[in-house]
């Protein structure tokens, strides 16, 4: 068996002298914002649990050509952090899948954008306090305003529409989503399952969390939930298979090995400015000057948070 990988962080990266990295970091929230628009338009179509299981399933068999040559190489180890798979099964693909789209019935696409973008700033946080290390000011700067300009352009501008909202059991399940993502990427950051690589990492989670969400779909139906039917149920399964599963959980593995979990997680902040402009382009909506401000703030606090830190320079 190949010899352990090392357990720290990476290194701090320029992301412009990595030109791989910065696409596939930022190339990845786009892949992630289809998921709560696609799930929240099939909300009524497909039962939540089916909805996920089906994702995963198909997700998983995109997958496992790719990678069933390194999983059975390294049976032995995953034999040896079986207990580690489940939990990011469960973390990656039952509480961010199913739980996700139960929560999108009874919530509001507002509520839940900004409740689950907290889970960055829960990422930058508990890094720093896990490494025991100090978090820089521009970092917390930079978080803060990307924050700030989500909730600008979620609120259309109008801050006093915060006071406005109201929040429900949904928003509670997508609250436990966000925690859920934060330990998922924060458990990526080390371990050894990282020696197998990115792809087949998160195969091995993914097929744990399809194991996982099997009973959970059986349940649904066995309890009257109707079976996924028609073309719209099917295209949007295979969408959401294709797009927020296999290419975004893929890039997001990658970008967390080269880059590590917080700066991989501040990206994700550009995914209203992705979600917005495909408004614009599809839909036909119309850009205003809160979504500009926002788009500032945004790319702001994403350039601030992720700028690599300084080292101190050895004394002569």
């Amino acid at each position: 068996m190949d010899a352990p990988a090392p357990t720290t962080p990476p290194a701090p990266l320029s992301l412009a002298r990595d030109p791989r990295a910065l696409a596939a970091l930022l190339s990845m929230p786009l892949f992630f914002s289809t998921n709560l628009i696609i799930g929240r338009a099939v909300a009524g179509v497909v039962p939540p649990w089916s909805l996920a299981f089906w994702r995963w399933f198909i997700a998983v068999a995109i997958l496992l050509p790719f990678t069933l040559a390194t999983l059975i190489r390294f049976r032995r180890l995953l034999k040896q952090e079986w207990r580690r798979i489940l939990l990011l099964g469960t973390l990656g693909m039952v509480l961010c899948g199913g739980n996700v789209y139960v929560a999108l019935e009874s919530t509001s696409a507002t509520n839940a954008t900004l409740i689950y973008t907290t889970s960055t700033i829960m990422i930058v946080v508990f890094d720093a306090l896990l490494a025991r290390r100090r978090l820089p000011a521009i970092r917390l700067v930079g978080t803060v305003a990307g924050f700030a300009g989500i909730a600008l352009i979620t609120v259309h501008g109008e801050p006093g529409r915060l006071l406005g909202l109201h929040f429900n059991s949904g928003d509670l399940g997508i609250l436990v989503a966000a925690t859920s993502w934060a330990a998922y990427s924060l458990m990526l950051r080390d371990g050894p399952l990282n020696q197998m690589g990115p792809l087949p990492t998160f195969a091995a989670n993914a097929v744990a969390g399809t194991a996982l969400l099997a009973p959970l779909a059986l349940w649904e139906t066995a309890s009257g939930a109707a079976f996924p039917t028609g073309w719209q149920a099917w295209s949007a399964i295979v969408f959401l298979a294709i797009s927020p599963s296999v290419l975004a959980f893929g890039l997001y593995q990658y970008c967390v090995k080269v880059a590590g979990a917080p700066v991989t997680a501040t990206f994700l902040y550009i995914m209203p400015v992705y979600g917005v402009l495909m408004a614009v382009v599809l839909l036909g909506e119309e850009l205003h000057l809160y979504h500009f401000v926002g788009f500032v703030l945004i790319l702001g606090g994403v350039i601030l948070a992720t700028r690599p830190e300084r080292r101190p320079r050895p004394a002569h």
